[in-house]
């Protein structure tokens, strides 16, 4: 009989944890859940605690923390309650679980995923923030502890199962005869849409993604494509491939997720529905392959695929992106940053949906960019970055009034 892979789940709560915890029901004889963490969603996390039956179950504070725990005793649940960040650290590196998920949005999963990698866990890796803001000090973690690591991102993952098995980890420009990757995009919700009109986009018309189902900040950021943006600076740590190697191309039926493309012309492409069980269920069971819950792709009825160029001119964010790969240094944590602060203020309905790409543009053209040797560089370029953006939009609204914000 297998051994179970006990698993921490960061970020439980929101979608990417929505469809791990929906591979993992289905397969009880292999997976265990050690940890679920979540941040104030504790209604949602009581549910999920009282079905999966977790060790610990972690929460952002304290307030939190004494309402899930009374909810569950009062249900007759053991599952220890804790919150905070030490307590997201706590369970990352556990000797509890030998598999930690990393779904938390945002620049908050860093340090638990941090601390997983320098504890050698397998690592399931949804949050691309950990690549993005400390790709260097990140691999090099994830070298030293002899950790795994396993995409979850569907392009990455596409990435992952059309590579050679020896170079599916580690560095594709130097073996299997590798030429570039390209990451597929669906174009978002604005793909066709004049961009003389995307200045009136609402937070409703930015969330309403065409294909995929996601929360608020990610489908902002597929609205901008500042989300395929940080895909390519993740895809260059985690395939070992420079920016000029790595190409985006506009997929709007989301069914073909990401090719690579061979020095002998040959091109192998991962297809699939678009849902996320699909590759989270290949992560989970890896190398082996079990069912997900996603429906069979059927190419008849799909019929037609279609394919374009991405227009830099619509989608400024994604250009920033590539400009903040090539820079190197602390750019692409400005980069990140700055486009959370500005995503959060399009979403308050502060600023306009045109005035994401000018703030983060700002940002990385106000701060001197400089090496990342360590997490307290990451971190320190992470602050600054976000007073920079604060900054910006404060200037922005005092410039055209509090009139200038979406109504």
């Amino acid at each position: 009989m297998k051994t179970k892979k006990r698993l921490t789940l960061l970020g439980s709560t929101g979608s990417i944890g929505d469809s791990t915890l929906d591979v993992v029901g289905r397969h009880p004889d292999r997976f265990a859940v050690y940890a679920l963490a979540a941040h104030r969603n504790s209604e949602k996390l009581v549910a999920q605690c009282l079905k999966f039956r977790p060790d610990v179950a972690v929460v952002g504070d304290g307030d939190t923390a004494a309402s899930v725990e009374a909810q569950l005793r009062a249900a007759g649940s053991l599952t220890h309650v804790t919150y905070g960040p030490q307590a997201l650290l706590d369970v990352s590196k556990s000797a509890g679980c030998d598999t930690v998920v990393a779904a938390i949005v945002g620049a908050a999963g860093l340090a638990p995923t941090l601390a997983a990698a320098r504890a050698g866990k397998r690592i399931l890796l949804a949050n691309k923030e950990a690549l993005v803001m400390s790709g260097a000090i990140f691999m090099d973690a994830m070298r030293d502890s002899g950790a795994t690591l396993l995409p979850v991102d569907s392009e990455h993952n596409a990435i992952f199962q059309c590579l050679p098995r020896e170079v599916s980890r580690g560095d594709a420009s130097l073996h299997g005869g590798v030429s570039k990757i390209t990451l597929t995009a669906s174009g978002g919700p604005f793909r066709t849409r004049d961009p003389a009109t995307l200045v009136d986009v609402t937070p409703e018309e930015a969330c309403k993604h065409p294909t995929w189902v996601m929360g608020r900040k990610i489908s902002v950021d597929s609205a901008t494509m500042m989300n395929k943006g940080l895909e390519v600076i993740e895809a260059h740590w985690l395939f070992g491939l420079p920016s000029e190697r790595i190409d985006v191309l506009i997929h709007p039926q989301s069914v073909i997720h990401s090719l690579v493309s061979y020095a002998d012309g040959s091109v192998l492409a991962q297809l699939g529905n678009p849902d996320m069980r699909t590759p989270i269920a290949h992560a989970l069971a890896f190398p082996e392959r079990v069912e997900s819950g996603a429906g069979q792709l059927d190419l008849a009825q799909v019929a037609s695929l279609s394919f374009e160029t991405p227009d830099y001119e619509r989608f400024p964010c994604l250009a920033l992106a590539m400009q903040a790969l090539a820079t190197g240094g602390i750019a692409s944590a400005a980069l990140n940053a700055a486009n959370e602060v500005a995503v959060d203020a399009f979403l308050a309905r502060r600023i306009r949906f045109t005035d994401i790409a000018l703030t983060v543009a700002a940002v990385l053209d106000a701060l001197p960019n400089r090496s990342a040797d360590s997490i307290d560089d990451v971190l320190e370029a992470d602050a600054a970055a976000r007073r920079a953006a604060l900054e910006f939009i404060a200037s922005r609204l005092s410039g055209r009034g509090e009139n200038g914000a979406v109504q």
